[in-house]
């Protein structure tokens, strides 16, 4: 096994599937189910999910909403959404504690480095919501910072796309799709990875990213096991 510790970034709007908003509870049986095998493979995992779904911080301000406030309730999907995977994960008999950079007790309790290791070590995947607990901070940037904090291997960014190409896949049919790329060629490339406070987190702790298809079952347990079915960003 390539990767012993993971930090596995979702997004909310996939929990929504082709609704758009709210659950699909086919995507939390997927997700479950593919942590629950890389758990199998002897794999410790952390999971940080978007709040998209239910809520964007930015799309408040279009309602009139304060930009601080509208982010403190992207914060609070985030812990909704965590709730909904832990429940999933639970489900099919994964241990799970749910951290959060908003301490909301009794659901989630103030996250740390050495508390979710201590967890991650007890085999329990670990759900980390909230964000960064800080408005002007995504959710990439939150998986980032946390990855560095619990000395994950790898950072994965779950996608509905296969990797990271010279343009848009879905848009572009002349696109093509990198195996491998610096922090450095996707920056003077300008390819919309991940936000810059991620990426520049990312570059600058030498932590490697893995864009890939996490609609896809199986792809996580190939990524686990050296098949990079995906796109490797690294120094």
């Amino acid at each position: 096994m390539k990767y012993k510790r993971i930090l596995l970034k979702l997004s909310g709007e996939s929990l929504a599937g082709n609704s758009g908003h709210g659950f699909d509870t086919n995507m939390l049986v997927l997700y479950a189910d593919e942590i629950k095998k890389a758990v199998e493979m002897g794999t410790q995992v952390a999971v940080v999910l978007g709040g998209g779904n239910i809520f964007r911080g930015l799309k408040g301000n279009n309602l009139g909403t304060d930009r601080v406030q509208g982010d403190y309730m992207g914060m609070l999907a985030t812990v909704i959404n965590s709730l909904a995977l832990q429940s999933a994960l639970e489900t099919v008999g994964v241990k799970t504690k749910v951290l959060s950079g908003l301490p909301i007790d009794p659901v989630a309790g103030k996250v740390s480095g050495p508390k979710a290791i201590h967890s991650l070590e007890k085999n329990e995947v670990v759900i980390i919501a909230g964000g960064t607990g800080n408005p002007f901070f995504t959710t990439d940037t939150a998986a980032a910072l946390r990855s560095i904090e619990i000395h994950a291997d790898v950072l994965l960014k779950g996608t509905r796309v296969d990797g990271v190409y010279t343009a848009d896949p879905e848009k572009d049919p002349t696109a093509t799709k990198f195996k491998t790329i610096t922090f450095a060629e996707a920056y003077s490339k300008g390819l919309n990875i991940m936000d810059m406070t991620a990426f520049t987190l990312c570059s600058e702790n030498n932590m490697p990213v893995i864009v890939f298809d996490v609609h896809k079952a199986g792809n996580l347990q190939k990524i686990l096991s050296g098949d990079n079915c995906g796109t490797l960003i690294c120094v």
